[in-house]
């Protein structure tokens, strides 16, 4: 399994893929709260993607038409927030290269979000919520992951001086 996870990191995480931080940094009791709240947030998302899916299907069910971006929708969000939560996983273990994916899409799906959700007919009110909550919880996390603390415990390769751990 952890070689596949390696193949899996070396992919998403490019060439800082086996870079971690150093691990007083990701033990740190501030570090652990931080994801901890970022996993519980990340489960708030799951739960609200399953609602969309469920609500959809509920509404097909009683010979409501879900149109198209409607369930292309659920299912991008599923996977979005699968995709997250790999990255939080790999984040909380100190691989810099996950904090900083984590960290970047926890700041642009907002904005794609809202900005998508604002296409006036495209979505259903009720999906329309969906993703307003959705973008809130996000930049609940990106508002975790841009703290003074974490930042510094996950420093740029190149950036952290002596400390850090580089396996080849």
């Amino acid at each position: 399994m952890e070689t596949l996870l390696a193949r899996l990191d070396r992919i998403a995480g490019g060439r800082h893929a086996t870079y971690t931080v150093p691990e007083e940094g990701r033990t740190h009791p501030r570090t652990r709260r931080a994801f901890v709240v970022i996993g519980w947030l990340l489960a708030a998302e799951l739960v609200i993607g399953l609602a969309a899916v469920v609500i959809a299907v509920v509404l097909t069910l009683q010979g409501v038409r879900v149109a198209f971006p409607v369930w292309m929708r659920s299912v991008i969000v599923l996977g979005m927030t699968a995709t997250l939560f790999y990255f939080a996983w790999r984040a909380q273990k100190g691989y810099y290269w996950a904090y900083s994916r984590l960290r970047l899409f926890a700041k642009i799906f907002p904005v794609v979000t809202l900005v998508i959700a604002a296409i006036p007919g495209l979505y259903p009110l009720w999906m329309v919520t969906e993703q307003i909550v959705f973008s809130l919880i996000l930049i609940g996390v990106a508002d975790y992951l841009d703290s003074d603390h974490m930042r510094s415990v996950f420093p740029r390769p190149g950036n952290q001086g002596t400390t850090g751990d580089v396996r080849a």
